[in-house]
This record gives C-alpha cells, structure tokens and sequence, in this order.
C-alpha cells in the first residue's frame, strides 16, 4: 500500500510538472517572442527535441557500464536532472499558489506584488540550482566519519578495535569501478582492523557484479573483510553469485551466518543476514518479505560476548536491540539522497519508509549506525546527504 501510494504520487507530479513547465515555456515565448510564426516554430522546434530526448532516454536504455560514457554525461544525466528538479519545482509552485493569489488580493502596491513574483519565481527555480549542485558535487562530496562505540561488554583485547564501513556502492556509470578503487584507498588509509560491508553492491544490472567486486578487492582489514546483501542484490538476482565472486576475492559476505573474531584469544561475534522487509516491494518474487525481522537469527547471537549485526535495513534494530545485539551496522537509505535536513530532521523522502535515516541511534538492548553509503539511484545527485565512509572505534 505504502509503495503504491508513493509511486501515484511520483507519477502525478512527473506528468503534471511536464505540462506545468510546458505551458510555462509556452507563456515565456508570447510574452518574448512578438512574431506568431516565429513563436509557432521554436515551439514545434522545442517539443520535437525534448520529446526526443525524453524517447532516446526512456527506450533507448542498454545494459549498466561501470565508467562514464558519453551518453551517460551528456544524455542520460542531463535527462535526470531536469526530471527531477521539474518534479520538485513543481511541488513547490503547488504550493506556493495560494500564498500567491492571497498575496495578490491583499497586496495593493504594484511593486509589491512584482517583488513577490520575482522571489516566488526564485524559489521555484532554485531546485534546478540545487540539483546541478547535487550531480556535480553533492554526490562527490565524500565525509569520513570517524565515531567511537562504547560498549558495556567488549573485552579488553578489542579496546580501540576499529571497524570500517561502506555501504550502497551502486555500482554504475555515475559510481565508476575507478571510482570505487578511489574509496578503497581512502577506507584502507583509515588502516581498518576489519572492514563491514552491508549490501547494496549493484543496482539492477547483474553483469556490473564482477566489476564491483574486482574494485572491492582491494580492501585490506587485519582480521578481514566481511559483508551481507542488499534489496539490489536479491532484485537483480546476483545474492548467490556476488557472494561467491566475493569469496573468490577474500571476502566473506555472511548470509545468516556469524564469524567470530579473535584478538588475543577473545572473540566478538560478527552477524551478517540479507535483506528482509516487512513492506511489499515493486519486483514480484523478490521482496524477501518476512512477517517478523531477523527470524531464526537468535541462534547465531553469542550471549556472553559483544554481538555486531551487519544488515542493510535498519529496520532490523528494533528487533536486533531485543535480542541483545549491541550494535547494528545497516545502510540502505542513502541518508535520504535528497534531504534538506540542515532545515528539519522531517525533510527527507527516506523517512516515509524508516525512522532510522542516518546516523547513531540507542535504545535499551543495543546501538545502531545507518550509514549513508557512497552511490546514488534514481537520480545521480546528493543534496544533504553527502557519501560517506564510517569508522568505528570500539571501546568499553
């Protein structure tokens, strides 16, 4: 129900922001363009090219590269762009309408109401400046954060213990194997004594997997590099074959599954389960919808010692804080890819699915860290809600 309502409300504002923005370009050219002939043909000449363009990207998609193309940076990027900034400019001008024809009731002085039509067609605009700003830096503008975890039962060994985390790689035109191989130096210079990977690898593609493993590779942890799976990785069918080229490379994706972690002869238990969800998904057959989170897992808790639990959804925590897993490692939600958080906590699309968008949370039985993850979907932009890659430092 929840998916339904969210892809009627992103299929109204795509049609109705097209329209809108069409009768607006219409409105432009009669007010600037005093020939109608001349107005008639740039308009044929505009609608022709953008319904074009619109088609090349819409039927014209081919199988996912993992480096840039030109098409991806001069046809697809700019396509995404305007699709998305249209969208939000025309959820704003909705919005905005009433406030304007109030206004202009009220406002007797013409300068007034100018002064009001400039700032209103400023606010309307300013989503196309924050979108560019989102393709060509927001997206880029890595953060590393580096956190310490106390926790209550970790053994003197691990005092220090320091634990690296990426999360939704995405691996595609606009997150490049290169790119990639770049985050890998700067998670290897964090000098990590184990590095948690959680899900996310690839988008919809499967035969980007190779690639992205190939750029993980080179991640380099004392005691290892380990991970678990992703809603893209179950949608795109690769669960099983990611996790074997993964373990071709070393690293070790746990599947409901734990691997103790020795230091000095005392051990942390590390949990790793794939991506599960309450709500029904739009691929059919592949939602990994369960009734009841972390089903079967209280098994693999290992009572007398500090539990870490890798899962993408952080949804999870809930239920892992009431099996006494101290801490949870999850991603999953971009940090909200789009939020306008620095202006409230509530802006942000991905809190219409989960209150756990970003950052550190604590509740009685465990703590959680979502991580915000390096890639983008949908859209290749970031605004309030840089890439990032964690470091944990583990200290009682």
């Amino acid at each position: 129900m929840a998916f339904a309502w969210i892809f009627g409300t992103i299929l109204f504002l795509l049609a109705g922001s097209q329209i809108y923005w069409l009768f607006r370009v219409r409105s432009f050219l009669k007010k600037r363009v005093q020939s109608r002939r001349t107005r008639l043909f740039l308009a044929s000449a505009g609608l022709a090219a953008y319904l074009a363009f619109f088609a090349l990207n819409v039927f014209g998609r081919r199988p996912s590269p993992t480096r840039l193309t030109l098409y991806d940076a001069l046809v697809a990027a700019p396509f995404q762009w305007w699709v998305a900034s249209s969208m939000v400019a025309f959820l704003i001008a909705i919005l905005l309408w009433p406030v304007r024809r109030a206004a202009g009731l009220v406002l007797a002085s013409p300068g007034r109401r100018q002064f009001l039509e400039r700032a209103s067609t400023a606010v309307v605009a300013a989503p196309f400046v924050a979108g560019a700003y989102g393709l060509f830096y927001g997206r880029l503008n890595l953060q590393t954060t580096v956190k310490r975890i106390r926790l209550a039962r970790l053994p003197k060994a691990f005092e220090g213990f320091r634990i690296v985390q990426l999360s939704d790689v995405h691996i595609g035109p606009f997150m490049t194997e290169n790119e990639i191989r770049r985050y890998v130096g700067i998670a290897n210079a964090l000098k990590p004594d184990l590095v948690a990977l959680t899900g996310d690898f690839v988008t919809w593609d499967p035969s980007t997997q190779q690639a992205v493993v190939n750029a993980l590779a080179g991640l380099r942890a004392v005691y290892g590099v380990f991970g678990c799976l992703g809603n893209h990785e179950a949608w795109s069918n690769t669960e099983a074959s990611i996790t074997a080229l993964f373990a071709r490379a070393r690293i070790r994706i746990l599947r409901q599954a734990r691997a103790p972690v020795a230091v000095h002869g005392e051990q942390l238990n590390l949990i790793g389960v794939d991506y599960a969800t309450r709500h029904h998904a739009p691929v059919p057959g592949q939602e990994h919808v369960v009734r009841r989170y972390l089903e079967g897992v209280e098994s693999l808790v290992a009572p007398d010692t500090v539990n870490i639990l890798m899962s993408h959804n952080p949804d999870t925590f809930d239920r892992a804080a009431e099996l006494g897993i101290d801490l949870s490692l999850a991603g999953h939600t971009h940090g909200g890819q789009v939020a306008l958080e620095f202006i409230s906590q509530e802006l942000a699309p991905s809190r219409l699915v989960t209150p756990y968008v970003a950052g550190w949370f604590e509740k009685p039985g465990g703590q959680l860290y979502v991580n915000r993850g390096i890639g983008t979907i949908g859209v290749p932009m970031r605004v309030g809600a840089p890439p990032e890659i964690t470091a944990f430092e583990l200290t009682a």
